[in-house]
């Protein structure tokens, strides 16, 4: 509804990893809400795509960034004020993961999995602060996993990763509430997903798990992000900051 809590005319999102998977199903609902996009991601072709999809629903630009990089993210927000005018809303969706035990992982895939799922998510947050501030307060919306939650023999730097996006959060809740910017985070169950597809071909089991444990019985698609991403970038969250919420179809609340 136009004007109403949910409405996101007007508002600038940046969304990284947003040509695909979570990323996608998110900007598409922002999208849908009346926000403006700008997709940041590094595969091209795929940002490509992206934007063919949010051009049906409104204004959608792509920007290809390692968000790893601090000069590169600091130019990102740059090009994105410049050309769309203002940022409201930033989604921290970029991420990655190698599945090996804790023995079994060396430092370089430690350091890779924690600079993309946790460190992009501080310089990116970090980088838009400004930006949030001139216009008067801003949404970040920082993306968990069940592995926040969970431990898994299979994700060390990830859980690690996905743990301190929780912590993270609530820093930045508590630092810029003064600021009129509200960051929360969101728990995705499991997601039928690229990333979920190959841990189903590298973890036996894994589907049949998922599905007896999830009181939806099924996997969620990326559009069953859509909606949790409206409600925090909108106006309706104003007073809510600093939680987790997991979108699980049920499955962090059984035993």
């Amino acid at each position: 509804m136009k004007d109403g809590p949910f409405d996101l005319s007007g508002k600038v999102a940046i969304v990284t990893g947003g040509n695909g998977g979570i990323g996608l199903g998110m900007a598409l609902g922002l999208a849908e809400a009346g926000a403006t996009i700008a997709v940041v991601g590094r595969n091209e072709v795929k940002s490509a795509d992206a934007i063919a999809q949010l051009d049906q629903r409104g204004t959608a630009i792509a920007v290809a960034c390692d968000v790893t990089d601090k000069a590169a993210v600091a130019s990102m927000v740059a090009r994105v004020s410049r050309e769309l005018g203002r940022i409201d809303i930033l989604v921290n969706n970029a991420g990655i993961n190698i599945r090996k035990p804790p023995h079994a992982l060396d430092i370089g895939e430690w350091d890779s999995v924690i600079q993309t799922n946790l460190t992009s998510a501080f310089l990116c947050s970090q980088a838009v602060h400004p930006a949030m501030k001139q216009v008067g307060g801003g949404k970040i919306i920082n993306i968990g996993s069940m592995m926040s939650i969970f431990g898994a023999s299979f994700a060390p730097a990830y859980a690690a990763s996905k743990g301190g996006i929780v912590q993270f959060t609530r820093a930045c809740a508590c630092a810029w509430a003064a600021d009129n910017i509200q960051a929360n985070a969101v728990l995705p169950g499991w997601i039928d997903t690229d990333l979920t597809k190959r841990a189903r071909e590298q973890i036996d089991g894994l589907h049949e798990r998922v599905l007896a444990r999830t009181p939806a019985a099924r996997w969620g698609t990326p559009g069953d992000l859509a909606g949790i991403a409206v409600f925090l970038a909108s106006p309706a969250s104003d007073f809510i900051t600093g939680t987790a919420i997991p979108v699980d179809g049920g499955y962090s609340i059984t035993a």
